[in-house]
């Protein structure tokens, strides 16, 4: 798969580079410096605090078998 490098807009190729999608390890350890340095950052959070607390030591259970018993079904 060709692609750009998220930081320096080189091309990159999944079956040449091994830092896909970066075009070397430099620019890959960039992106995480951008991460870690808060640089970027996710726009809203997934959860609020409240929601957190509430679901403090409970465990969330997906139903993933009835998806399977028909896939195309796009009511579920």
């Amino acid at each position: 798969m060709k692609h750009r490098c998220p930081i320096c807009k080189a091309e990159t190729d999944s079956a040449v580079h091994a830092d896909f999608p970066f075009c070397s390890e430099r620019c890959r350890e960039r992106d995480l410096g951008n991460w870690a340095s808060e640089k970027y950052v996710v726009s809203e959070p997934v959860f609020t605090e409240e929601d957190n607390a509430e679901r403090e030591g409970s465990t969330v259970v997906l139903n993933l078998d009835s998806d399977l018993e028909s896939p195309n079904d796009t009511k579920n």
